[in-house]
């Protein structure tokens, strides 16, 4: 399998790159807790870490990533064929599927406390529920966040079943509506699960985006966000 594996590196290499020599590759699979994979390079040697979730996939999957990986490193126009095909397999059912599993098994979710210094996440939670769930909702664990995080605002882990909430909402001058929105957002997530629509990841379905408006204070919610 090795073999094979550097034969397609190397193959893919020489189609992207026909007039430069094929570097030396090394290849490994690495148990990354999600499907990821890595490519760098160091002292003229391309090190490539694969998600071991791929050993075992089929060859054109595998001369897909082997594509994406390569033109992606040497800034080369990915073909939409290649990605297409990826994308449809790290997309199934099964893989989705293990990786939800290996996700709960590698990955440590850091936990720190609901109750911040002016929100009490599970407060929140349990109102919201209660004004638009009607209690239906099983209250995940919710976290502040450990940093004051501005690239990720809040974010359902069903992994973990963990809704984390950054730290810079815990502020007496943050409005509470706004507190509310980031937690009734992800509360929707945990009513409507990502969605497979053949290759696609279904993320805001339109029963999603059709609730989120009932949140009555949304316009206000996301102009304050857009000043973060």
């Amino acid at each position: 399998m090795r073999d094979r594996l550097l034969h397609i590196f190397q193959e893919t290499y020489g189609e992207l790159s026909p007039r430069s020599p094929t570097p030396e590759f090394t290849i490994e699979f690495f148990a990354f807790t999600n499907i990821n994979h890595t490519i760098r390079l160091r002292q003229g040697k391309l090190l490539v870490r694969l998600s071991d979730l791929l050993e075992g996939a089929p060859e054109p999957v595998l001369r897909a990533l082997a594509h994406i990986l390569l033109a992606k490193m040497y800034r080369k126009p990915i073909a939409p064929a290649h990605a297409t095909r990826y994308r449809r397999y790290v997309s199934s059912h099964e893989i989705t599927r293990k990786a939800h599993l290996v996700r709960q098994m590698r990955g440590r979710k850091r936990i720190a406390s609901a109750k911040g210094h002016t929100y009490d996440l599970e407060a929140v939670f349990d109102d919201l529920n209660t004004r638009f769930f009607h209690g239906l909702l099983a209250r995940p664990r919710m976290t502040w966040s450990r940093d004051h995080a501005r690239n990720s605002l809040g974010h359902y882990d069903p992994a973990h079943n963990a809704i984390v909430v950054s730290r810079v909402f815990d502020h007496p001058h943050v409005p509470r509506y706004a507190v509310e929105y980031i937690v009734y957002h992800e509360m929707l997530h945990l009513k409507h699960p990502v969605k497979l629509r053949g290759s696609r990841r279904c993320v805001h379905s339109a029963e999603f985006q059709a609730e989120e408006k009932l949140f009555p204070h949304l316009d206000k919610a996301r102009q304050f966000l857009k000043q973060l």
